[in-house]
């Protein structure tokens, strides 16, 4: 039975009732507009690559766009709203969202955090995620989130061909010590320039680049009986806690949580 819709967060008010995300700045001497929630989540149903979410204090979903009921397997959005994340996602995933989601009530922005979804039928995808605190006169009153698919590189930008260059380095050396000089170096052009290309064609930085291929590694050889510990200097990390921390960031679980969802044939396996 689905649940009974929360009244939304409301960072501002418009005398309707109903939420306000944000306000927009009028101009000359015309006020700000209040945008109701629900405006922005049923204009963001459109996108089937972002995923859009409000959360309250208690960390219930108030907003949701049809993207995110959608890849959790359901068919309507009150099957949703009111419900929390440990509640939708399996108890690794949904542990680690709701961590995620208390650091933001404290104040903490996530901007642009490479992680891996892992989708109704099984099949793991990357999205870049951005949570941000929603305030109302000066207090935290919930999560404004958004996580969107990282699409495929754009190979008709005039620089691609050189980055091409260092994506190769990247794939063949991701288990090494690897350093950014270098890799500006391969596409002759400076470190700074070098940041600002990757997020244009790749809409990921170097590093987070190399995280992704270390991380696709580490989850195909989970696949097999290696220990841990093995598998993290295999990828490139420097001991099994780093690797155990940044796998948990990036993935919402620990190796060991993960092998055991392939086990169960809960995950299909990395490509």
């Amino acid at each position: 039975m689905a649940k009974a819709r929360k009244s939304p967060v409301r960072p501002a008010s418009d005398g309707t009732g109903r939420g306000v995300v944000d306000q927009v700045g009028g101009i000359d001497s015309h006020p700000p507009m209040l945008v109701p929630a629900s405006e922005l989540e049923a204009l963001l149903d459109a996108l089937p690559d972002v995923v859009f979410f409000i959360k309250d204090t208690a960390g219930r979903y108030t907003h949701a766009n049809l993207t995110l009921v959608r890849r959790l397997g359901l068919k309507r959005r009150d099957e949703v709203i009111g419900r929390s994340v440990t509640e939708l996602f399996t108890a690794a995933l949904g542990s680690a969202y709701a961590r995620q989601d208390q650091r933001v009530l404290l104040g903490e922005t996530v901007e642009n955090q490479l992680e891996m979804h892992i989708f109704p039928n099984r099949a793991p995808g990357w999205c870049l995620t951005c949570k941000r605190p929603l305030r109302e006169h000066d207090e935290i009153r919930g999560v404004l989130g958004i996580s969107r698919d990282l699409g495929q590189p754009d190979g008709k930008h005039p620089i691609y061909l050189r980055l091409r260059r260092v994506l190769d380095h990247l794939n063949d050396h991701y288990a090494e010590n690897v350093r950014v000089q270098t890799l500006a170096g391969l596409a002759d052009v400076s470190v700074a320039q070098l940041e600002r290309y990757f997020r244009r064609v790749f809409q990921l930085t170097p590093q987070q680049l190399l995280t992704k291929l270390r991380i696709e590694a580490a989850m195909r050889l989970l696949a097999g009986s290696s220990s841990v510990a093995a598998i993290g200097q295999a990828c490139g990390f420097g001991d099994q806690s780093a690797f155990a921390r940044q796998f948990k960031a990036t993935v919402g679980m620990t190796p060991r949580d993960y092998r055991s969802m392939i086990s169960r044939g809960d995950v299909a396996q990395v490509d």
